[in-house]
């Protein structure tokens, strides 16, 4: 999955903006997520140990499912330089190896005086939220310098 970048200065944003992201979850996805964070959770890896758990199949990190939520501050809303204050998580639902989840991010607040930006974070699978929250991150502004060219 590689989004297209889009550049957003702190003065382009206003209440109300909404970038989606689809993503369907694959057992490689799960796997790398596992190598590259060192949680070897079975329930994540094991089809046998997860047959016996409440889930009865392996379930993706809550965290890789979060993580569909950076890629979109990252690359679409707010964009590159945009930099991570915080972020809220509350998990409501599994993600299953195949299912689609549909990540939602919407500019809730604006600070001006801080350059901070307040967005609504949502993560659904099949109209069912399985994850929401809120980050606040600190976005360059044009006045500011702007922020550098992406690498390619």
């Amino acid at each position: 999955m590689i989004l297209p970048l889009q550049m957003l200065y702190f003065e382009d944003l206003s209440v109300g903006m909404t970038e989606t992201l689809r993503k369907t979850i694959e057992s490689s996805d799960v796997v790398g997520f596992a190598e590259v964070t060192g949680d070897r959770n079975p329930i994540h890896l094991s089809e046998h140990f997860a047959a016996q758990t409440p889930f009865g199949t392996r379930i993706a990190h809550g965290l890789y499912t979060a993580s569909l939520i950076s890629a979109v501050l990252g690359t679409r809303l707010p964009g590159p330089g945009a930099v991570y204050i915080s972020q809220t998580l509350n998990f409501q639902a599994p993600v299953k190896i195949g299912d689609t989840v549909e990540v939602k991010v919407t500019v809730a607040e604006l600070m001006p005086e801080r350059r901070r930006a307040r967005l609504e974070c949502t993560c659904s699978v099949d109209g069912e939220v399985v994850l929401h929250g809120e980050a606040w991150v600190k976005v360059p502004s044009k006045e500011g310098g702007g922020r550098p060219m992406p690498r390619v």
